[in-house]
């Protein structure tokens, strides 16, 4: 048998949801808040009432004590059940609904009593203050229990005291108001308690939407995580709000975009300036895995809205990848180049084999005359235009590629390019990608022909390759140095639509442009012009050249 599972624990104590725990505590304030401000009303309400009803007997003596015919009475009667002072005070008293009025000469003798055998005797409290002239208000105890009393002196015509006025309210009616004035006092805290737990609950449930009803502690390790992913992460993270400002950045955002602490809380045109990579993180160009390019890094960026109507965006640095795989096609065009070296080799190895089984010895020493001569003023006459080796052994090598692919590579006539150049490295990939994307476009067509030319004007360079192929339509001549756009099939190791930007964006970086046309007789002419590409000024050939380098299969 199973072994019986351990009795579950009751735990007590708050629980773990925000939105229970929000309730509760907003709860307990709405409740606390009631209860203090009723007891700070109640506390002083007593007070209140024990004055009021001090005043009011206070007045009522006052006004009993104005009437001349009063103190006229007190002087010229003797105390009695039926004689006017009781019969006077007595009006006075259930026409004031107070407790008693009681009238006394200057020895405490009573006029005037609500209980007529207190007539003629001495009054239980001192009333010495009021024979003195004082107006006296107090709670005390007297032949009729405890009451809220108010004396005055009583004076003859003139002025002289003659005796006092006491009235008293009686305590049970001040006790009785304060009690009745809680029901009603309870009754509008509890409509306000009411009304502050519907508020509440409506501001819980609202957090409780936002919070996705989560508990306090799964919000901090959020956080937690958070941070750690956000600094963690090898991808560069922008947060913006619905305003289009940014409010986080990580720190390979930062690195990726160049940009520091300081921009956040602005707009992304004030941080980063214009250009494709903010049209990108702004939304103005929609998509997925954007490629652009930001000072010398491509980036593919990504860009989710969210529900407050700000936006995430994410930066992956695809520049070693890049530049990998421009690496691997140098290499494939290498091995191409090499393949068309070989099969070309070996055909004309066949030849020469023919030829001396033949014994035709002396074709066979004019034929390889023939072909290295061709191969060495190949080269030569690339040189002799072009001056820069790297440039130089570029042409070269891309004259055997397109005389493997039965295209024409001619260097024009107007070509010439002294080694003087600040950047070749950068001029080889624009070069590069220019003759390779004339060599896809004017492959498998006939007569399929490519023309470079070079020019070196002062100290700029003019780049322009011409294509026999089926050219570029003027709708597509700005797109086609758009990041990512292109209409040829993946490679292996990507994206394509990156050569083209590149070219541009070199081109600019420098002062310069990238510009595409119709060339002469159909196809595309690309033109790059690099203004600051050479150290000193462009020298101009001492001697006439040949103009043309042609190879075919």
């Amino acid at each position: 048998m199973s072994p019986t599972p351990p009795a579950r624990r009751l735990r007590l104590g708050l629980p773990r949801r925000m939105f229970s725990q929000l309730l509760l505590m907003q709860l307990a304030i709405a409740a606390g808040v009631t209860v203090l401000a009723t007891g700070l009303f109640l506390a002083p309400l007593s007070d209140q009432l024990d004055d009021q009803a001090m005043r009011r007997a206070l007045a009522i003596a006052q006004t009993t004590a104005e009437q001349p015919q009063i103190a006229r009475d007190l002087q010229s009667t003797s105390p009695s059940v039926n004689g006017p002072v009781q019969v006077e005070a007595e009006r006075i008293r259930r026409a004031t609904q107070a407790e008693y009025v009681v009238i006394m000469n200057t020895r405490g003798v009573r006029w005037s009593h609500t209980d007529p055998r207190q007539i003629g005797g001495i009054v239980s409290t001192d009333p010495a203050r009021a024979l003195a002239g004082e107006q006296v208000m107090e709670i005390d105890d007297g032949t009729l229990g405890r009451s809220a009393r108010g004396k005055v002196p009583l004076r003859d015509s003139d002025g002289d005291i003659i005796g006092a006025v006491s009235v008293g309210i009686a305590y049970d009616s001040v006790r009785a108001r304060l009690i009745h004035a809680i029901p009603g006092l309870l009754a509008y805290a509890g409509g306000a308690l009411a009304v502050g737990a519907l508020a509440a609950w409506l501001i819980s449930r609202r957090v409780q939407r936002q919070t996705r009803d989560l508990a306090f502690s799964d919000i901090s390790a959020l956080l937690a995580e958070r941070e750690a992913m956000l600094h963690g992460i090898r991808e560069g993270v922008v947060a913006l709000d619905r305003g289009g400002r940014i409010r986080l950045l990580n720190d390979e955002a930062r690195r990726l975009l160049g940009i520091g602490d300081e921009a956040v809380g602005r707009s992304l045109d004030e941080a980063l300036g214009e250009g494709r990579t903010t049209d990108v993180l702004a939304g103005r160009v929609t998509g997925t895995d954007l490629l652009t390019v930001r000072g010398q890094r491509v980036l593919i960026a990504n860009r989710m809205p969210t529900d407050d109507g700000g936006a995430v965006a994410t930066l992956r640095d695809r520049t070693e990848l890049e530049q990998l795989g421009r690496e691997l096609d140098s290499t494939r065009g290498l091995i191409d180049a090499l393949r068309a070296q070989d099969h070309e080799h070996a055909n004309r190895m066949h030849t020469v084999l023919g030829l001396l089984e033949l014994e035709m010895y002396d074709d066979a020493v004019e034929f390889v005359g023939e072909v290295v001569g061709d191969h060495r003023a190949t080269a030569e006459q690339v040189t002799e235009k072009i001056r820069d080796p790297l440039l130089a052994a570029l042409l070269v090598g891309k004259a055997t590629v397109a005389a493997e692919r039965a295209v024409a590579l001619w260097i024009s006539d107007r070509t010439w390019l002294p080694d003087q150049l600040i950047d070749p490295r950068g001029i080889v990939t624009v070069v590069g990608n220019l003759v390779d994307n004339a060599l896809d476009a004017v492959a498998g067509t006939p007569h399929a022909r490519v023309e470079v030319e070079l020019r070196a004007e002062g100290r700029t360079a003019v780049l322009r390759v011409r294509d026999t192929g089926p050219g570029i339509p003027a709708d597509h001549r700005e797109l086609v140095f758009t990041e990512g756009w292109s209409t040829k099939k993946p490679p292996a190791h990507g994206k394509r639509g990156i050569g083209l930007s590149l070219v541009r964006r070199l081109a600019e970086r420098q002062g310069g442009s990238a510009t595409v046309t119709e060339a002469d007789g159909g196809g595309a002419e690309f033109t790059v012009v690099l203004p600051e590409a050479l150290a000193g000024p462009g020298l101009e050939p001492a001697l006439t050249v040949p103009a043309v380098v042609e190879e075919e299969s």
